[in-house]
This record gives structure tokens, sequence and C-alpha cells, in this order.
């Protein structure tokens, strides 16, 4: 079972917590393989974008015109995190941790 996030990206740390059995792959280092990032356009679309990040806010107004799956190749860090792969091979996107 896996996560793509960043190792630094606070969603991705609180799912951690949550479920530590998880690996994280930081996209940063490592890109989502093309086979999980096209599977992942075809389930979410344009919602894998995180379109409220500092990332995506600085891209040019060319580049935002681009594909998802283009965009994500070129600046990984605009996904929405988490990405998680669970053992039945369904995809999940972001997490939301309850306040206690």
């Amino acid at each position: 079972m896996i996560i793509y996030g960043l190792k630094n990206c606070d969603r991705c740390r609180a799912f951690l917590k949550v479920h530590p059995d998880f690996k994280l792959v930081d996209v940063s280092i490592i890109p989502v393989p093309e086979n999980i990032l096209k599977e992942a356009i075809e389930n979410f679309g344009g919602k894998l974008i995180n379109k409220k990040s500092t990332t995506w806010r600085k891209l040019d107004s060319k580049t935002k015109e681009k594909q998802p799956q283009e965009i994500m190749r070129l600046h990984p860090k605009v996904m929405k995190r988490p990405l998680v792969r669970l053992k039945s091979g369904e995809l999940l996107l972001g997490f939301q941790a309850s306040k206690g």
C-alpha cells in the first residue's frame, strides 16, 4: 500500500500517522509511475491538480493550459495529495484528518 505525496506535506504526514503501514513515495524525488498517473487522471480528471497550491499559482498561463498528465510530469508538486494506492488496487485522492 503506497501513498504518492511529499515527505513534508501536512496531509501526507497526517495520513501516515493514521495508516503507518503505508509506504510514502515522495513525488519530488520519484515521479508517479505513468500507468498510475494515467489511471488517476481517468478517475479524478482535473481534481488531481491542486489549483490552490503555490506551485500552481506560480505556473505561467501556457503551462496551465497543458494536459494534467503533462503538467504533473513537469511539476509533480502540483498534484493534490496524497494519492493513495490501496492493496485492492483502488486509487483514492486526498485525506481529511478528523479533528479530535
